[in-house]
């Protein structure tokens, strides 16, 4: 004679699975990153002097929704001249502006944008392509070859050798390109080097500007999304979908800050979610083992 549990002995599980589900979606909500706090200029800032003036100038002066002039000619690492038109077609663009014997920042711009670009499900060549252009004239082809190679090897993924663009140019293009971007930058002559500002652009199909992210070390999570909000959602999977709904850009520190209400309604209906499977679960197991022969309540 099959013997079946108590009915009250089954509920009396409930509480535990209660709790299991609940702290598992308590350890999730405290992994995702808390909104980004940005500086208050009247703070003061106690721990480190003020830029100089030459550095404090040489900032992004975001220009959302501005045409790159596509007619600006540069000369790519094989030493052939291209345009931007040739260049940027109907994918997202991220666009970096450096300098290639630059032995301090731009190398850390270069080489974070390759290393976090790894870990985002696109496909270089695919779903975006890369330019990267010298801001220093005197800059080579060879030079741009030389850079291109490490850059090709620190990225690891097929489609880097033919769709990242390492470019030279002349003064009056990159000054061009550098004005409708609001990159500003300038030379330093006591340091012997350019003071610019750090981080890149996202430019939509087309060659407008939609992003800027900030930085030297870049966040996956923060180009995937610049990269889906550029094309207009068109690469978007389920998952963009998701993280846009929990994740807005602010143009004020160049990054995708966690809106908190929007998370915590995204919470609450996987709270309701599981739960509702568990009774759903338990409603039709109980209504089966009262089915069964020998069954008691």
């Amino acid at each position: 004679m099959t013997t079946v549990k108590p009915r009250a002995r089954r509920v009396a599980r409930l509480p535990l699975f209660l709790f299991r589900a609940l702290l598992a979606l308590s350890i999730l909500a405290g992994l995702m990153p808390a909104p980004a706090h940005a500086h208050d200029p009247e703070e003061g800032d106690h721990d480190h002097d003020p830029l100089p003036e030459i550095l404090a100038s040489a900032q992004f002066n975001q220009r959302l929704g501005e045409q790159v002039p596509l007619d600006l000619v540069f000369r790519d690492e094989a030493g052939q001249n291209v345009s931007l038109a040739d260049l940027i077609g109907d994918k997202p663009v991220i666009l970096t502006m450096n300098y290639y014997k630059c032995d301090s920042l731009c190398p850390l711009i270069m080489d974070g944008a390759a290393t976090a670009l790894k870990l985002v499900p696109f496909v270089m060549g695919q779903e975006f392509d890369m330019i990267t252009v010298s801001i220093n004239p005197d800059e080579t082809p060879e030079l741009a070859a030389e850079v291109k190679e490490r850059l090709v090897e620190r990225y690891e993924h097929d489609g880097a050798a033919r769709n990242w663009h390492v470019l030279t140019g002349e003064k009056e293009m990159i000054d061009r390109l550098a004005e409708a971007v609001g990159f500003n930058y300038v030379w330093d002559e006591a340091g012997q080097q350019y003071a610019h500002p750090s981080g890149l652009m996202v430019l939509g199909p087309g060659g407008k500007v939609a992003r800027y992210i900030y930085g030297m070390e870049f966040s996956p999570r923060d180009l995937r999304l610049a990269l889906v909000e550029a094309s207009d959602r068109q690469i978007a999977s389920p998952v963009d979908h998701v993280l846009l709904f929990c994740y807005r850009y602010n143009p004020a520190v160049g990054k995708y800050s966690a809106i908190a209400f929007n998370t915590m309604r995204l919470g609450g209906a996987a709270t309701i979610l599981v739960l509702g499977l568990f009774l759903g679960t338990a409603i039709k197991r109980e209504r089966k083992m009262t089915r069964l022969p020998g069954a008691t309540g």
